[in-house]
């Protein structure tokens, strides 16, 4: 397992987008949840989340970390992965 976590560690990140339509991603650590408004994926890059209509998967190849997505995209995030922690400090804690 620890072989499969250095090759896509190692993976180079990349986004190419065709005419907001077809979008080909590389350097993908796991797609955390999808449906045809929301892709959330962790990338190497940080988390990025797209959105759009009628987002589906097209190809998926999970050893070595490339994603192809069709359909109408709208806007295309990043945050980073830190965000979470911070989120979750004492202050958030201490007022919620």
């Amino acid at each position: 397992m620890d072989k499969i976590d250095n090759v896509i560690t190692a993976l180079n990140h990349s986004v190419t987008l065709t005419e907001r339509k077809n979008i080909i991603i590389t350097g993908v650590k796991k797609i955390e949840s999808f449906d045809e408004e929301e892709f959330l994926l962790e990338t190497t890059m940080g988390n990025m989340t797209i959105k759009g209509e009628e987002l589906e998967i097209i190809k998926l190849d999970t050893y070595q970390g490339n994603v192809s997505i069709k359909g109408k995209v709208d806007s295309l995030l990043y945050t980073d992965a830190n965000k979470k922690d911070k989120e979750n400090g004492f202050f958030n804690k201490l007022f919620k």
